[in-house]
């Protein structure tokens, strides 16, 4: 049986990557911190994801177990010591945290004279995550380690799609996920060419595929959060069922459908099928996914290589329109939710400094006329 270590218990861990794993007949260890979750899958060695569309049928996931690296980060590194893949989806932030315990997993494969090849894959919502994550794990290897690591280890960046939304179960394993998925692999840093799995698509160029996700599904999922708040929407379908928050998300999208095409030659029909799927996917109704959970942190969703800002500069830079984009930027900086730390942040900077500082610090833009435009849309 091949095995798998995967960092991250949650809901995407479980109901994603997890269910991927286990259709590729892997037995899986993950890797967290939440003991709750931790101490069930060591209990039961099993878990059930319902698909939430007609039926809602489930699928048992069983051959698992955890690891919580907090307490035993050792059993962590054995397991590395002798995986035949590592996956992560912990969140961008949270990489550099596990970047000691990798290292020392491919150390002590190298002490255990393991030279299988191994892939680490990083299934973030970030451009470019495993390539993140090497330069962080390279920090902590020795330099035989790190030659080891250019020989053995491949860390192939990714691209990863599936709605989970918020959720709450007596069962803490228990997982709802739609029917859609995509996981695609980028194959020229992949050191186990010869493990493929099965319902995932692998290309020699990712960038493309990442920026067609990050900015038509991160970027229209927070354009329904922050527009269907403004009209009171509680939940992103109660958003999507008022047409004036559909318009302006669908406006969105054309917006962003024509910095795909100009940018990477897709094909503007397939890119609007692709758009179509998206939104449907937005107004599933057996997914009760809230406004609030996805329009969280929006400091960080205003940032220069976010859904956001990055499409205005690149569209900026090749004389197309983003001024639908530029009105969900304003929204987003009137979003107010005394829950959210950056929220709350975001706030207070507007109440204290002037809004051509606050625009600048949050977006990282320092073209003045840029700068300005945002200033616009957001006093408009």
């Amino acid at each position: 049986m091949k095995k798998a270590v995967h960092f991250g218990a949650g809901n995407i861990g479980r109901g994603f990557i997890g269910e991927i794993l286990f259709e590729n007949g892997f037995d899986i260890a993950f890797v967290d911190v939440n003991e709750r979750i931790i101490d069930a899958l060591n209990e039961r060695g099993s878990y059930e994801i319902e698909i939430a569309e007609e039926g809602q049928r489930h699928i048992a996931v069983s051959g698992v177990r955890g690891i919580n690296n907090g307490q035993h980060p050792e059993e962590v590194v054995a397991a590395i010591a002798e995986a035949d893949l590592v996956t992560i989806a912990i969140g961008p932030n949270i990489l550099p945290f596990i970047a000691p315990l990798v290292a020392q997993g491919i150390e002590a494969r190298q002490a255990a004279g393991n030279t299988q090849p191994l892939d680490v894959l990083a299934c973030e919502n970030m451009i470019g995550g495993s390539s993140f994550l090497y330069e962080e794990v390279k920090k902590h290897l020795s330099e035989a380690g790190l030659a080891f690591a250019e020989a053995h280890i491949g860390f192939p960046n990714a691209a990863v799609d599936r709605i989970v939304p918020a959720q709450s179960h007596e069962d803490p394993l228990f997982v709802v996920v739609e029917p859609f998925n995509e996981w695609v692999v980028e194959t020229h840093a992949m050191k186990n060419p010869d493990l493929k799995l099965a319902k995932v698509h692998y290309e020699a160029d990712l960038e493309p595929f990442i920026e067609r996700k990050l900015f038509s599904v991160n970027s229209g999922h927070a354009t329904s959060a922050y527009i269907g708040a403004h009209f009171g929407a509680q939940t992103i379908l109660e958003a999507l069922e008022n047409p004036t928050v559909k318009a302006k998300v669908e406006a969105v999208l054309a917006e962003i459908r024509s910095l795909l095409v100009a940018k990477w030659g897709f094909e503007e029909t397939a890119l609007e099928d692709y758009h179509k799927i998206i939104i449907s996917r937005f107004e599933n109704p057996f997914i009760v996914d809230d406004v609030a959970r996805v329009a969280r942190t929006p400091i960080r969703k205003l940032g220069y290589d976010e859904r956001f800002i990055r499409p205005i500069r690149e569209l900026r830079e090749r004389g197309l329109s983003y001024d639908a984009l530029l009105q969900t930027v304003r929204y987003i900086f009137e979003y107010k939710d005394e829950t959210d730390a950056q929220s709350v942040e975001l706030q207070a900077m507007l109440a204290q400094e002037p809004l051509a500082n606050v625009v600048e610090k949050v977006t990282g833009v320092t073209d003045s006329a840029l700068v300005a435009e945002i200033v616009a849309a957001v006093e408009g």
